[in-house]
Parts: C-alpha cells; structure tokens; sequence
C-alpha cells in the first residue's frame, strides 16, 4: 500500500491539529496511530467493505471506459448518468404510490437503468437518423433527462406520501453509506465486466478502431456497440451509490485516459486502466475512513486525478517527461550530424575535384558559416562530438574527425544524398529547393530504405558516394 502511505502522509501534512469536535466543527485532524494501524490492516468492518467496493468499482469502470475512451465517447458516459436521475425520482414515485417507502435500491437502481438505457438510445437515434454530430446529441440528452430528473425531484418534495431524504445521494454519491450486498453487487458487475472484455476483446478493439471493416468484415457492428453500451450502464448504475452520477464519469474516463501514458498495447491498457481505477477507489475511500468529513465520493475523483498527473508526466510511453528525453536526444542527434555533414561537405570543397577526400582539420569558423548556428550552441555540439569520439580539438584551435567520425560522417552525407537524387528523380523536386526537403528525411532513414534507394537510382553509382545536386554546395 504504498500509494496509500503517501496519500496518508500528505493529509497528515496539510492537517491541523487535533480539537474537540462538535457538530458544526469542518476542520482535518490528524489522525491517530490506531486509526492508520486500523486502516492498514482493514480491521474496521465498514471501511474493509467500502474499500473493497470502490476497488471494483474502479476496476469495473477503468475496463469498459478503456474502449468507451478508444471509442472517442468518453462523453457519452457522462450523458448516460445525467439520464438515470428521471428513472430513480420516477420509480421513487411508483413505489411510494403503490404503498411503500420509495426507497428500496433494487426498485430505484431499475428506474436508473431504465432512464439510462432510453438515454443512450436517444442518442444513438439522434446520432443516426439526423445530421446532428454525436456531440450535439449528448449535450441534448444530458440536459433534457437531468432537467426532468430535477423536475421530478421538486414534484416529490410536495408530495403527500414518501420522503425524499436520501434520494440526493445518487447525485453527489455516499460511499460511506456502502452495504455488503452493495459491495457484493459491485464486484459481481466487475467480474462481469473481466470476462466479457476477455472473452470480446478482439470484436472490440475492431470496433473501436475500424467500424467501418467490422461491418464489412461479417461482424455484428450494431450489437457489438449495443453491449459495450450495455456494460457501460451496469457500471454507471452500481456506482451511483458510490460516488453519484455527476462524478461516476471521472472512473469512466480519468484511469483509462491516465492508462494511456503507460502503454500503447491494448491489452496492457486495460490492465492497467483497472488498476488504476482499483486504486483510486482504494485511495479516496482510505482518505475518507481517515478523515470522515471528507466526501468520499469526491477524494475518489481527486485521487484519480492525482494519478493522472503522475502518469500525465511520468508516464513511460506518452509521458511528458518521456517526450520531452525523447524530442532532447532527438534534437542532439541531428544537431551532431548536421555537425558532421558540414565537416565533410567542407573536405569534399577543398578536395581537387578527381582526388580522393581525406580528414582534414577544419576552423571553428569554417563550421559555423556552413549553418546558421549561434557560437554557443555550435561550441556544445563540438564538446559533444568530442565526448563522443567523433572528433578531436587539435592545439591551433581546429577540430579533425576521428575514424569513427569520418565513417559515420560519410554514411550522413551519403544517406543526404541519395535522397536529394530521389526526390529529384522521381519527386520532380528542383534542385535549388531539394536540400531542405532532404534535410527534413535524412535523419529517419533507415537501413531498409538506404537499400531501397540504391535499387531506384542503381543506374546513378548509387554505391559510392554520390555528388551534390547543387550548383553551389551550400549545405
């Protein structure tokens, strides 16, 4: 649980010192030894059982919104819960007409589903059947399905029989209010969610990245879509109790999107977005049992977000820090060979034309008015290719390539080259305007397409090195 100590160790940072609590009383405690002892080891019953409900509950909801998030309908979560609220003010209303309470969570989570399914159709019709984008459709929905939830809401305020007490829970959420039937029916829809994502997991990552070849390809597209969206109300539904319909979108949308940072195989994504999801509802419900004037519901969308932000920037296949040393090294590497192909270029100037090139020491001087480089930054890609080995400082102040540098000099210039003769060849790219074309590609060529090269233009000498297209080599 270390994610757990850190989350502990940051409210015991930010806490104020203990006092005597009284109802009216809003401030962070710190908390006491047997309390972490406590919430480490689970020994409190309610706060094992919350604990374990918001778990599945993140791992339930980081699956199914994995594809939802592929899907480019991350939206249409947040749509599909504004939806259930009509459903649970009108089956409050049936049930309390009929004689009972209006309370029962079956009766209520059904009016939800209901709500919710006539919600996602709505959309899909729209979507379909009019020009109206999908983004249009989930803002009329939304609006329209929450609008008559609250309607509702105030007819069941001025009604005679039944309470309304308790119903805003489904809205902002009440996790610390979580039963053991609750938590049983959270982690079945999880396990349901497990086996279904395993079992269609090739029929949904065709339909989230080609519809349009599923279809053509024999694959029931429609009811494809129809389960996803199916799932995607089972989850939105249980986790009405757990963190409310305006906040179920985030365990919809954060650990799958935070997911994204760490892989690009989908397979890992979806595990790793149900850890992610696990952990936020682990995290947020510890928050709460340690600090119960927390809603929990909220700490468990703020600790999605803080992992977010760690996978936002730390992230191992988009992180920001990750691109960031890529696009650095990036930048290093064709800074030393553009460093490189000047050195040459100026050799092959001097070099009687017929005679063959060899190393030459060249000035600092020389270099920079090959490019426009500042002298700064020309002096750190020198101290660079020194550190290197690519080239070595001689006493009078010029510079000489190494037998590494030279070779690795040649190949750059070569590769140059051959793409300059490509693009005019067969690009129809004129000579004076070809050098910065080729510039742009040379530092991605790779083997494979050196070859390929070759055999195109294999009636130009394409083996050795081959001339500069331009009058006046200018690099």
């Amino acid at each position: 649980m270390p994610l757990t100590l850190v989350l502990v160790l940051a409210l015991l940072a930010c806490a104020t010192p203990l006092r005597a609590q009284t109802l009216t009383d809003t401030s962070v405690s710190l908390p006491t030894a047997s309390e972490l002892r406590s919430l480490l080891t689970l020994q409190d019953y309610n706060t094992r059982i919350v604990i374990l409900g918001t778990a599945a509950l993140g791992t339930a909801a980081g699956m199914i919104g994995t594809f939802m998030l592929l899907r480019k309908r991350a939206l249409l979560g947040d749509a599909l819960s504004h939806a259930t609220l009509p459903g649970i003010a009108i089956a409050f209303i049936l049930m309390t007409l009929a004689g009972g309470t209006g309370k029962s969570l079956p009766g209520l989570l059904i009016g939800a589903t209901v709500t919710g399914l006539l919600g996602v159709a709505a959309i899909l019709v729209i979507r379909g059947m009019t020009r109206i984008k999908e983004d249009a459709a989930l803002g009329i929905v939304l609006s329209v399905f929450f609008g008559l939830g609250v309607a509702l809401l105030g007819i069941i305020q001025n009604m005679d029989r039944g309470s309304a007490a308790g119903l805003e829970t489904f809205i902002y959420g009440k996790t610390a209010s979580m039963l053991r039937g609750d938590a049983q029916l959270i982690g079945i829809t999880a396990i349901l969610v497990a086996i279904i994502c395993a079992l269609l997991f090739k029929e949904f990552t065709l339909l989230c990245f080609d519809q349009t070849y599923a279809r053509t390809q024999g694959w029931p597209a429609l009811g494809l879509d129809l389960t996803l969206m199916a799932f995607v109300t089972a989850v939105t539904v249980i986790g009405l109790q757990a963190v409310g319909l305006i906040l179920i979108i985030a365990l919809l949308i954060i650990p799958p999107a935070a997911a994204r940072f760490w892989t690009e195989r989908l397979s890992t994504m979806l595990i790793v977005a149900a850890v992610l999801g696990a952990l936020s509802g682990v995290l947020g419900a510890a928050a709460s049992a340690l600090q119960p004037r927390m809603p929990a519901g909220a700490i468990i969308v703020v600790a999605a977000s803080v992992l977010f932000v760690v996978s936002m920037f730390f992230g191992t296949s988009r992180g920001v820090l990750r691109g960031w040393l890529r696009q650095r090294r990036l930048v290093r590497r064709v800074g030393q060979q553009h460093l490189l192909r000047a050195i040459l270029e100026l050799i092959e100037h001097r070099t009687p034309t017929g005679a063959a090139m060899t190393k030459q020491p060249v000035s600092f001087d020389e270099i920079a008015a090959r490019r426009a480089w500042w002298p700064g930054e020309l002096n750190r890609l020198l101290r660079r290719a020194a550190h290197d080995e690519l080239l070595v400082h001689l006493p009078d102040g010029t510079v000489q390539l190494t037998d590494v540098g030279w070779s690795e000099a040649q190949r750059i210039v070569r590769n140059h080259r051959l793409w300059e003769m490509y693009l005019i060849t067969h690009a129809d790219v004129a000579p004076s305007h070809v050098d910065r074309d080729a510039d742009m590609i040379e530092h991605v060529l790779g083997t494979a397409m050196v070859l390929k090269l070759e055999g195109l233009l294999r009636d130009r000498d394409a083996v050795a090195m081959p001339e500069s297209p331009h009058v006046v080599n200018t690099g």
